[in-house]
């Protein structure tokens, strides 16, 4: 396994799908196992500044292609109107203007993660290896990792949690946006060691009350299946060992612990909506990286209006 991953590392330095837009460099890479990554590098890559590597794995049914974004024209598909990544990351950047900023998109064959890992069931070892090699290829002297995902891309974090014995010091963020259906009690020793560890780490959770939203009259998910019970299971967890303080705003509740490095955000449902990707969408990725840090909230405002727009190609 070890050979595979450093075999793919030297063909991906030989070989490289580049897009040439400005400010950044794109290159995509497929692997044998179904997945294929794509990497959102700054042109203006300095090796000196602290560099963050995000990973975000994609939500079921979504593309790379879907989840970058771009502008609407008649007869697109929905999808690339749903995320906007590229162009919140762009904002990112222009936020984070001495840090590198590199994201790097994970897909796979089917399209959903959950059901990437009951095909592979050698998942806890390739998802901590593809992550540790993928890192290993950002030649940076001082670098961290952010594990992010929505939808069932929280299903590979999940994955890489199984992987590996205690959560490393490298891994700084972990953002799950609408993500963590896949959570119980067994992951919550690695959850909170992590956090109490390191005080530079950081979690943060977005859901919305799926557990009464309606598609066509009927519930979408169980009382008990959906993000919304999930993040409150993890936050009641949480509480036993971290103070939060509650606040509310006209559509969000909001806890966030005395460090602020735990956040929940979960947004209320007046109507039994559905509002799994305006999570992402109205500036959610943008938070998930900002959030707790002295950049949060500034020039932006999560669940606000886009604040990308203009940056959409």
């Amino acid at each position: 396994m070890k050979f595979y991953f450093l075999s793919i590392i030297l063909i991906f330095r030989s070989f490289v799908f580049e897009g040439q837009v400005p400010n950044e460099k794109i290159d995509s890479f497929y692997l044998e196992n179904g997945i294929k990554f794509t990497i959102d590098r700054p042109l203006d890559f300095n090796k000196k500044r602290n560099t963050v590597i995000v990973f975000y794995a994609l939500p079921n049914g979504n593309t790379t292609e879907q989840t970058m974004g771009k502008k609407i024209e008649a007869g697109d598909d929905w999808h690339y109107d749903i995320q906007h990544i590229r162009a919140q990351t762009k904002f990112l950047r222009r936020e984070m203007k001495r840090s590198n900023l590199f994201v790097i998109y994970l897909e796979n064959v089917y399209k959903s993660w959950p059901v990437w890992k009951q095909k592979n069931s050698n998942y806890r070892l390739v998802i901590p290896r593809l992550i540790d090699s993928l890192t290993e290829l950002i030649e940076a002297d001082n670098k961290v990792v952010y594990l992010n995902g929505h939808s069932g891309g929280g299903s590979f974090i999940f994955g890489y949690l199984d992987g590996v014995q205690k959560i490393p010091d490298l891994v700084k963020r972990i953002s799950f946006i609408d993500s963590d259906y896949g959570y119980d009690s067994s992951y919550y020793t690695k959850i909170s060691s992590w956090l109490q560890r390191d005080s530079k780490a950081y979690l943060n959770v977005f859901a919305y009350n799926d557990s009464i939203a309606l598609f066509n009259g009927k519930s979408i998910v169980s009382p008990k299946g959906g993000t919304w019970y999930k993040s409150h299971l993890l936050l009641h967890h949480l509480e036993s060992e971290f103070k939060f303080k509650k606040k509310t705003t006209d559509s969000l509740i909001i806890y966030v612990s005395q460090s602020k490095q735990v956040q929940f955000f979960f947004k209320v449902s007046i109507d039994r909506g559905i509002y799994h990707t305006q999570q992402v969408e109205l500036n959610g990725f943008i938070h998930s990286i900002l959030c707790g840090t002295k950049n949060d909230s500034r020039r932006y405002t999560y669940y606000g209006e886009r604040i990308y727009k203009n940056l959409i190609e």
